[in-house]
């Protein structure tokens, strides 16, 4: 079998799965593909591809937990996305055998992703948690938990956090940011 053809059954040259009916792609093949568009920054296009992995594979735990996340980050649908990664979650639970717990921290990394999307802290930092306790060295979710600590400054620089006046600009900012979001 020549070179050209071990590429098209694993993806397409340029790292994507394929697209056509005749290059049948397997889930393995859509999740390489997804993770070279989301390594690049590219999250729109590994989110196409993982709508059509979804159709064709929608009870794969690993298709299901990625759609879920860009899902949430990409089309901005919350809480679709968030009850895809907690399906996918639970497939996984199901038809893991001994020692797959070490898969189990990427699932909880795309649902406490599609958290942070949904601007649910709170449950992305409980979800992030519990990632951490199959793997606590996980850089992933040591990344997001970081991400999550951090506390930007105070917009009147020389009051108190907590000065009402803080507070509340904060609070009017905040709920003008996400009315223009969800404009758009």
């Amino acid at each position: 079998m020549d070179e050209h053809n071990d590429n098209r059954k694993a993806g397409n040259e340029d790292g994507s799965a394929p697209h056509t009916p005749r290059e049948v792609a397997r889930p393995g093949d859509y999740l390489r593909a997804v993770k070279t568009h989301l390594r690049k920054g590219d999250q729109k296009e590994a989110f196409i591809l993982l709508q059509q992995a979804a159709l064709e594979y929608p009870d794969d735990p690993f298709i299901l937990s990625y759609y879920g996340c860009l899902q949430a980050l990409v089309d901005r649908k919350y809480r679709a996305g968030v009850e895809n990664c907690k399906k996918a979650i639970s497939l996984i639970k199901q038809e893991s055998s001994f020692g797959e717990e070490m898969l189990y921290p990427v699932f909880y990394l795309n649902l406490g992703r599609a958290y942070v999307a949904a601007d649910k802290k709170d449950d992305a930092l409980d979800t992030f948690r519990k990632g951490l306790k199959y793997d606590n060295s996980n850089r992933d979710i040591l990344n997001e938990l970081r991400i999550l600590g951090r506390r930007k400054k105070a917009l009147v620089p020389f009051l108190d956090r907590s000065n009402p006046i803080n507070k509340y600009v904060g609070l009017i900012l905040h709920k003008a940011k996400k009315t223009s979001d969800k404009k758009r």
